[in-house]
């Protein structure tokens, strides 16, 4: 596993950015990134240097669709044949990973909570490694135990608009602490220290298999290609002559309404909000992304952007990014080398990390509603 582990470098400023900005209005063709829904590009035409075709391809996995994208001059059975490793890997790691396939690692590993450590797979260690550190950097926001709140808030196909009660919420509350994530690199193992303890890896598990897929992807010969998986997505060299053009999406707009792109080559964009599952009662949104210290869901944020140099590290920081919310938010961010990022506060406020700010393109002000 690459380290994660980094010397943090003085906080830079980050840039704060009201809707009395003059912008600069360009057509948006972006990529609207977010947490579980298919982000989709569009990019003016244009030639890719030395390749003479786009290849597309797309598939269900890990609860999303993956597509990818390849600019290329090897011809189309050779690009679809690693569009075909790519996929396989996915499958692979999501029978590892998903609490929803009987005898994955973490099905297994949920379900000896309390009783014994669980012989994990290399990939699954790596993830939990993951995990941790971003934990760590998140003071506990990120927390992939956030599962044992599973059954009380029901976001998935269950979906029920109901609010459980505090005192429900107060009883499993003591069940997530990735700190009682216990790993036994040596061994291959890993232990959940109390019974009902509950590992989720789906804030982490498709970033990390995106890095896995860009790995397949450039030993295949492919060096200007796109891999998306729900909101996460990765870019490598150019979309024909130019960088490929992502875009955020307004998180209180039209669902195909962006407020913000950029142009960006090889690397990883993945943005959480609050806007996919979500219900509202009595005026007050509830959604899927929940704070592991209060077991409800997360107030401070409407959305955070990551850009970083591997898509593990962007998607978990996406989501305790989101959870710690502004202020909190962008100075883990500013402290955090190779990571900017974008953060829409629970007042509409838009933030942008010292390194974006001559690079993002605000196309209009984000909508402000509940």
């Amino acid at each position: 596993m690459a380290d994660l582990t980094r010397s943090v470098p003085p906080g830079r400023n980050y840039h704060r950015l009201t809707v009395r900005l003059t912008m600069t209005l360009v057509t948006a063709v972006g990529i609207t990134a977010c947490r579980d829904a298919a982000p989709e590009i569009r990019s003016p035409r244009a030639q890719p240097r030395g390749a003479s075709e786009l290849v597309e391809r797309a598939r269900l996995s890990m609860g999303s669709e993956l597509r990818l994208t390849a600019w290329t001059a090897a011809g189309e059975k050779s690009t679809v044949e690693a569009f075909e490793a790519v996929f396989h890997e996915f499958d692979r790691l999501e029978a590892l990973m998903s609490v929803w396939k009987r005898g994955s690692d973490v099905e297994r590993l949920n379900a000896a909570a309390g009783v014994h450590p669980v012989a994990v797979s290399p990939e699954v260690m790596e993830v939990l490694e993951d995990a941790r550190q971003i934990s760590e950097w998140t003071a506990g926001k990120f927390d992939v135990t956030f599962a044992a709140l599973s059954g009380l808030w029901k976001f998935d196909h269950d979906q029920d608009n109901r609010i459980p009660s505090p005192r429900d919420v107060a009883a499993r509350l003591p069940l997530v602490d990735y700190r009682a994530v216990e790993l036994d690199r040596a061994a291959g193992s890993a232990y959940l220290r109390h019974k009902g303890m509950r590992v989720h890896l789906g804030g982490i598990g498709k970033g990390y298999a995106i890095d896995r897929a860009v790995t397949i992807l450039r030993a295949r010969g492919l060096r200007d290609f796109m891999i998306q998986a729900g909101g996460d997505l990765y870019v490598a060299g150019r979309r024909g002559d130019r960088p490929w053009r992502v875009a955020i999406r307004d998180p209180r707009g039209p669902a195909d309404r962006s407020f913000a792109s950029l142009d960006l080559t090889d690397g990883t964009f993945s943005t959480s909000g609050d806007y996919e599952r979500f219900f509202i009662d009595h005026g007050r949104r509830y959604h899927h992304i929940l704070d592991p210290d209060l077991g409800a869901p997360a107030r401070a944020s409407r959305s955070a952007t990551i850009v970083a140099t591997r898509a593990v590290v962007a998607d978990g920081l996406s989501t305790g990014v989101f959870i710690l919310g502004g202020r909190a938010g962008m100075d883990l961010i500013e402290r955090l080398p190779e990571v900017e990022g974008v953060i829409v506060t629970d007042t509409n406020e838009v933030l942008v990390s010292s390194g974006l700010k001559r690079r993002l393109i605000l196309l209009t002000p984000p909508t402000d509603a509940p």
